[in-house]
């Protein structure tokens, strides 16, 4: 999601949070010069799996995609969209719209940085928002904190956001499956479910937790982010996925710290990708 600091566009005069990148850029300039703001965008760019959903999304904003959706082993990374996606999370770092410290920021940077109120925008989980309402982790008020789907390339485009999360799983050498399977049965279970959301502000998996009221009056993200959360994509679906994420991880970092050039990265990456499914 794109969290942002209402306070400070409302008092540059922007009533709503930027859906392009390019009102982004509009809006950073204004900021910058009455507000002083020390960073402007933070989001995750280090060498992990953070940088390729980061980068996903940027590609995807730009309506590009690493594999066809319509045809898993073929590779369209090195496509003018997905490269497009790429020049533009590149152009944050380099005209000084992100830090340029953003190539080694992980999860706990980026939200440090913007709870304590060195930066206008951030991409982030939606646990983060429940981390604003302790004072001892924010200095920005959470009532002064905006949620909305991250930006897009062009106007009327869709915003899609990666979906995250943790899974639940058996090896299948286990010589204690009864047990595993009766921890997974309690952790998807509604009450737990429930809980962590309350607790954590980590979003429910199950359909019916949205229609909880409790939840919805105390996860006040899951109704700021609604359209975020309708718009999610799987990063790219793949048995061969964690050799592909190795090599998503290097490329996009490498072209997102400069030090290759967007096209060719993709370019890299396609070869690579290629190779990983013959």
């Amino acid at each position: 999601m794109l969290y942002y600091r209402k306070d400070l566009l409302e008092q540059a005069g922007f009533s709503e949070p930027p859906k392009t990148w390019a009102e982004m850029e509009e809006m950073v300039e204004k900021v910058r010069r009455e507000k002083g703001t020390r960073y402007v965008f933070v989001f995750q760019g280090a060498d992990y799996e953070g940088v390729v959903v980061n980068s996903l999304e940027f590609i995807w904003s730009s309506g590009g995609n690493v594999l066809d959706p319509h045809d898993p082993d073929d590779v369209t990374v090195a496509a003018p969209e997905a490269v497009a996606g790429l020049e533009t999370a590149r152009s944050m770092v380099a005209v000084g719209v992100a830090p340029a410290a953003v190539p080694s920021f992980k999860e706990y940077e980026s939200y440090t940085v913007f709870l304590n109120g060195d930066a206008l925008f951030m991409r982030n989980w939606p646990y983060v928002y429940a981390r604003a309402a302790d004072p001892s982790l924010s200095r920005v008020e959470q009532g002064r904190i905006g949620v909305a789907p991250l930006p897009v390339a062009r106007p009327g485009s869709t915003s899609h956001s990666g979906l995250g999360g943790w899974n639940l799983m058996i090896n299948a050498a286990s010589e204690k499956t009864k047990a595993a399977w009766a921890f997974i049965r309690y952790l998807s279970a509604p009450e737990q479910q429930k809980e962590r959301a309350l607790r954590g502000g980590y979003l429910p998996t199950r359909e019916d937790c949205y229609e909880d009221r409790e939840i919805l009056s105390e996860v006040p993200v899951i109704t700021l982010g609604r359209d975020a959360i309708r718009n999610v994509r799987s990063r790219p679906v793949s048995p061969l996925y964690r050799d592909m994420s190795l090599a998503m991880a290097e490329r996009f970092h490498a072209s997102l710290s400069g030090t290759v050039a967007p096209e060719r990265a993709a370019a890299l990456l396609e070869e690579d990708l290629e190779r990983i499914l013959r």
